[in-house]
């Protein structure tokens, strides 16, 4: 029986397909998802600090091309640390970087880039490029199936392999004469984590509206009244709400709270008193990611149609780019299989971090222990 159960789970989508073609009664579309090259040859290349890709080439291959998301990015991260205070730091990361690669895992890369259309332009401001603003990895036992989502702040200081800097993580989604966005950001998380990342899949802020918006919102709860500006404001409590509201709270990093009650001058506009709640960083942003995508299979594990389950894919399809090796059957029975999930099962942690304060008075993110401790000392790997 609970071979029979397995196996019916994980075929039922394509069951539902062949019937859906055969009898003609509900038109289904396949999904079509953009891909990108995802050579792991290539990213162990950039581990190495190899250049893969001549400079030259590909600045040709751009030009007739003549599109900015594959513009080459001129690295506008470099922060200009000191060289005496980044010896110090220099030691603390090499202390904590792995000796050997991870293994028992298919790793799923999971990245949200700073890329803004239409209301997210409005709402976040103009960026130039893109650089990865989300980076989630899920980690699943090859033995067990056990799930961990693991996630690494944006401004993490890593030494980028391939052009030899010191640079916040999320500046090595980019395109350049060492790989792509994928492979690069791939060979950064090897380089401190020994995880070789199998799969990923990207999308942009617009992408991410689409797929909140396509399962009719997703439910925040949250302790105390509270807006960024006129991006967004939740009130106290639980209340469903749209993708672009869920993306502006999950990236905002002023949020406010409401002080007293809520007032209003004779014209109707806000006079309320709010102030800044303090604490809010990237790890707070890591913690509403991580509660969406749980909000997000949550709605998954709801559908009840096949209609249903389409919408989502539309909008996945819209929205995602995946690489090249992750092939659509493979694609679609993993998120068909998430029906099925145990949530309470899931664990979620964030690379353990501690802030260097420099000279000048900025401060600056690094790693404070091995990552394979960590995760030993988490109980994800085996000591």
């Amino acid at each position: 029986m609970e071979f029979m159960k397995k196996f019916l789970n994980k075929y039922t989508y394509l069951f539902f397909g062949l019937i859906v073609l055969i009898s003609g009664a509900i038109f289904f579309i396949i999904p079509n998802f953009q891909t990108e090259e995802f050579d792991q040859e290539v990213i162990d290349d950039i581990i190495e600090g190899i250049t893969t890709t001549s400079t030259t080439n590909l600045n040709n291959e751009l030009n007739e091309n003549n599109t900015t998301d594959e513009a080459v990015e001129v690295n506008e991260d470099d922060l200009n640390i000191p060289e005496e205070e980044l010896n110090k730091i220099e030691k603390l990361i090499l202390n904590n970087t792995p000796k050997e690669e991870t293994t028992g895992f298919d790793v799923y890369m999971l990245i949200g880039s700073d890329e803004r259309t239409g209301e997210a332009i409005e709402t976040r401001g103009m960026v130039q490029g893109k650089r990865a603003d989300v980076i989630i990895l899920g980690l699943i036992n090859q033995d067990t199936n056990e799930t961990t989502l693991l996630s690494f702040p944006r401004d993490l200081l890593i030494k980028n392999t391939c052009t030899d800097k010191y640079e916040r993580i999320n500046a090595s989604y980019v395109k350049n004469n060492c790989g792509n966005n994928a492979e690069n950001l791939a060979a950064a998380i090897y380089s401190i984590s020994g995880l070789r990342v199998n799969h990923f899949a990207s999308f942009d802020f617009l992408g991410f509206e689409q797929i909140v918006d396509s399962v009719g919102g997703v439910e925040i709860c949250v302790d105390v009244t509270q807006r960024e500006g006129f991006a967004f404001e939740l009130q106290e409590g639980c209340q469903v709400v749209n993708g672009l509201t869920t993306l502006n709270w999950i990236v905002s990093r002023s949020t406010e709270r409401l002080v007293g009650e809520k007032t209003t001058d004779n014209n109707g506009n806000d006079n309320s008193t709010w102030e800044l709640i303090p604490g809010v960083s990237d790890l707070t942003r890591i913690e509403r990611q991580q509660y969406v995508v749980v909000q997000l299979i949550n709605k998954l594990k709801g559908f009840s149609s096949i209609n249903e389950l389409n919408t989502f894919i539309n909008a996945l399809e819209k929205a995602f780019t995946i690489d090249e090796n992750l092939t659509i059957n493979k694609a679609v029975d993993l998120l068909w299989s998430l029906r099925g999930f145990d949530l309470s099962s899931v664990k979620k942690i964030t690379t353990p971090i501690d802030y260097v304060k420099l000279e000048d008075g900025r401060q600056v993110l690094i790693l404070s222990e091995n990552l394979t401790d960590f995760l030993i000392k988490e109980k994800v790997i085996d000591g």
